[in-house]
């Protein structure tokens, strides 16, 4: 048996796992609210792991730790950032926005929910929804595709393109196959294999390197300032790192998933799994970029891929501190954290293009069969599509991400907010908030380098958006009377919860 053979062994295993469940969800799925949604039945426990896995991409294990290992813990307010975001989300947004769904014709995608909240008989907010969705999960599951495939290239020393590819059709069978279900199923298997990994891992490292103080000292010693939160950095560049926070209420996959439990009352018991496992998986990330730069700064023979490129830090230090067992099944947790996300993107892509263009637009009469079988074919055209963007090998994961991540919480964040909390929000409001949010965020990306200060997209992005919906809103006439009476009971029986 040579060295590899145990990880090409455990990654098959699990591969054939992930297909196997994907079967399960085939057989379980039935109609177009089953493919997209699951039906509405989702528990607590499956609903706060699935929001989890399809949250942290292959970034959690890759962009994060090798942010880190390259700029230090000042690269840490990212995750405090996502931490305050991501439980302002489920505290304020989950239970209102389930209940919210519900009552808007059992809405089954976002843009569902933003035309009946708004009574939309144009579809200009389906079309605008839709169209946010294409360009910015395209360019989201690109980056899990990058993603998967310096994970093939770098453990079976395959080609760039040839790993693409295999990483790719790995997920894209079993999203194609299962549906949401077995998105939401798998994810729960990959959440708990993401956070095994990112607990047992920083303790072998500090274990190996002679302790936690040992590993403080050595990495101060050689890299001062390493572990101050404000090294080399100015009061924007943090904000801009801690606003990433903001981008969580309007993440389509993220939301899908509250919108998907079972019943609001199942919120709060998520929100509790869901928080504890994010935190205890974004500090093991943190840790593994803070020391395995002592542990590399110590081996310096071994150190020549985090060298070139700091994303492969965890994968560096999984391959040469573990078995070649247990480091397959480390590493497949890289796998799991990839296509957790990547499938969860790849099916929220698919529900707009069916749900919002094809049935919408093209075949209104269309059957239950028909529009999960269009689903399917979405699910492969929008991979197509990523997988030619992910073609080029120089392509970094983290900023691939923050791009995608901007878009939405500049585009969505505000539109989903207000429309939950503000009963005067309008559709023009909405429209224009969201055209808005995500132009001020595409030019930003385009021009960012002409600008004579640095600051994350979203942060303008979202403060314009959310400025437009309210001076947008006030300027025209009040909603109809049928769209405040459903605002306000929706607030009682949230009041109610």
């Amino acid at each position: 048996m040579t060295v590899d053979t145990p990880t090409i062994v455990t990654f098959a295993v699990y591969i054939v796992l992930m297909l196997l469940v994907g079967w399960l969800g085939y057989r379980s799925t039935s109609n177009l609210s089953d493919y997209i949604l699951g039906g509405r039945r989702l528990g607590s426990f499956v609903t706060a792991l699935s929001a989890g896995a399809s949250d942290m991409s292959g970034w959690l294990l890759m962009g994060l730790p090798g942010a880190i290992f390259l700029s230090g813990v000042s690269q840490s307010w990212i995750a405090i950032g996502l931490i305050i975001g991501q439980w302002c989300n489920w505290k304020f947004v989950a239970g209102r926005l389930r209940i919210y769904t519900e009552k808007c014709d059992n809405a089954l995608t976002l843009a569902d929910y933003f035309s009946v909240r708004f009574k939309d008989k144009s579809s200009i907010l389906r079309i605008f929804t839709a169209a946010v969705i294409l360009v910015f999960f395209t360019l989201y599951c690109a980056s899990g595709v990058v993603a998967g495939a310096r994970l093939f290239e770098s453990m079976f020393g395959m080609p760039y393109n040839t790993a693409l590819w295999i990483g790719a059709l790995a997920t894209i069978t079993y999203v194609f196959i299962g549906g949401f279900l077995a998105v939401s199923w798998t994810d729960t298997i990959q959440a708990s294999l993401m956070i095994t990994a990112l607990i047992i891992t920083p303790l072998m490292v500090i274990y190996s390197g002679g302790g936690v103080a040992q590993s403080f000292a050595d990495t101060v010693a050689v890299k001062p300032g390493f572990f101050s939160l404000t090294h080399d950095l100015d009061t924007l560049a943090i904000i801009s790192l801690a606003a990433w926070g903001l981008g969580y209420v309007g993440q389509p996959h993220i939301l899908v998933r509250f919108m998907a439990a079972e019943s609001a009352a199942k919120i709060p018991a998520a929100r509790r799994i869901g928080m504890t496992w994010m935190v205890v998986c974004l500090a093991g990330a943190v840790a593994v970029g803070v020391f395995g730069w002592s542990y590399f700064a110590n081996n310096p023979a071994i150190a020549g891929a985090v060298s070139k490129n700091s994303e492969l830090v965890f994968i560096e230090l999984v391959r040469n501190l573990f078995n070649p067992w247990i480091a397959g099944v480390f590493l497949a947790a890289i796998l799991a954290a990839i296509m957790s996300t990547l499938s969860c993107q790849l099916l929220v892509t698919s529900s707009a293009l069916t749900e919002d263009i094809y049935r919408a637009f093209l075949r209104k009469t269309a059957s239950q069969k028909e529009l999960v079988w269009c689903g399917r074919i979405m699910v492969l055209v929008v991979a197509v599509i990523a997988i030619v963007i992910a073609m080029n090998p120089n392509s970094k994961v983290l900023k691939m991400v923050s791009d995608a991540w901007a878009g939405f919480g500049a585009a969505f964040g505000p539109a989903v907010v207000l429309s939950l909390f503000w009963p005067r929000m309008t559709r023009n409001g909405a429209a224009a908030g969201m055209f808005v949010g995500a132009a001020t965020v595409l030019l930003m990306i385009l021009f960012k380098h002409h600008l004579p200060f640095a600051i994350y997209e979203i942060i303008p992005g979202f403060v314009l958006g959310g400025i437009t919906i309210v001076v947008v809103s006030l300027l025209g006439k009040p909603p109809a009377k049928e769209i405040v009476e459903r605002h306000e009971a929706v607030d009682a029986e949230v009041r109610g919860m």
